[in-house]
Parts: C-alpha cells; sequence; structure tokens
C-alpha cells in the first residue's frame, strides 16, 4: 500500500511541479552552470548505498573546497542555493529516487555512510529497517531546529510506529512547516 502510494503521488507531484522543476534547474545552472542536479552516496533500506539527488546548491566541487557539514553563511552557498535551501526546492529531484525505490516519500531522512557512527547497532539497524523519505517526522516536527538527539528518537519513534495514516499526518505538518504554518 505504501509503496503503491508513493508511486502515485511522485508521479503527480512530478507532473504537477515540472514548471517549478525546470525553473529552479534553469536559475541554477544560469547561475553557476551544469550540471544542476548533485548526486550523493546515502544509506537506504537494509543498509543499502544509493545515489541521492538534490538540485545543486553550492558551487562546483565544493566538497573540495570547505568542509563536510556546512556551516551558518558558508561561502560555497551560492545565491540561488540559499534560497532553493530555504525553501526546500533543492529536495525536489528526490521524487525522482522514490520512484526508483531507493526512497519513499515519508521515513526518516538518509543518512550518508559516515554518520553510521552515530548510533549504536540496535538503533542504525532499526533506522535502517524502512526506507529512508524525502520528509519525515524529525522534519515535520523540527525542520532544522532540533539536536541530533531529538531527531534520532523521531526517526526511531517512525519506524515503531508507520502507518499510512501516520504518514498522511507528517505530509500534512510538513506542508504546513513550508509554508510558515507551523507543524500543528
Amino acid at each position: 500500500m505504501k509503496r503503491l502510494f508513493d508511486l502515485a503521488a511522485s508521479l503527480v507531484a512530478l507532473l504537477l511541479l515540472s514548471p517549478v522543476l525546470l525553473g529552479t534547474a534553469l536559475a541554477v545552472m544560469l547561475e553557476s552552470g551544469l550540471p544542476v542536479l548533485f548526486r550523493q552516496t546515502r544509506v537506504g533500506r537494509d543498509g543499502h548505498e544509493f545515489g541521492m539527488f538534490k538540485f545543486r546548491s553550492m558551487v562546483k566541487n565544493a566538497a573540495s573546497i570547505g568542509p563536510y557539514f556546512t556551516a551558518a553563511n558558508d561561502p560555497r552557498i551560492t545565491r540561488v542555493g540559499r534560497f532553493i535551501r530555504r525553501t526546500s526546492l533543492d529536495e525536489l529531484p528526490q521524487l525522482i529516487n522514490v520512484l526508483t525505490g531507493d526512497m519513499s516519500l515519508v521515513g526518516p531522512r538518509p543518512d550518508v555512510p559516515a554518520q553510521r557512527s552515530l548510533y549504536t547497532e540496535a538503533d542504525w539497524a532499526q533506522r535502517c529497517s524502512v526506507r529512508p523519505g524525502i520528509t519525515g517526522l524529525a522534519q515535520a516536527l523540527y525542520r532544522s531546529d532540533s539536536t541530533q538527539a531529538q531527531r534520532l528518537e523521531a526517526d526511531l519513534r517512525y519506524t515503531r510506529e508507520a502507518s499510512v495514516w501516520l504518514d498522511l499526518k507528517i505530509c500534512w505538518w510538513t506542508l504546513r512547516r513550508l509554508t510558515g504554518r507551523g507543524a500543528n
């Protein structure tokens, strides 16, 4: 049921958002050239690694220029990049990852392989027991205003309580948060 929902919703979203996707790609290309997409290795269900897509929000070769984690006012982030990060438009290409089955619309955000060291073995196994999502309980509740511990607890809570109803609530909360209306 969840996979059918993911397929249908991501296809509809790609169709409805195609002007936004094209406009974002054009803005990235005009400011900083090609490629417009960034592909990063992430960890999915059962520990399977996959390439997660995002619109490129940093200068080319940003990884060779600065630190692994971005900081406030990171000079590697472009002007368009700041906007698409603030509005979460940079995440829209992950709808392709949903279509391929590497991700779901809702689930814990996929970690990079190096982040495995932040978890106990049991927490990592539980976190990897579901497909990662474009949005999740942590993003719906906190957006970026949370600690690593709060995000982990929300992700683990999601894996324990996952249901279609919870997914629909998380989608609703995420949309409200993105439009500035809060999560409740």
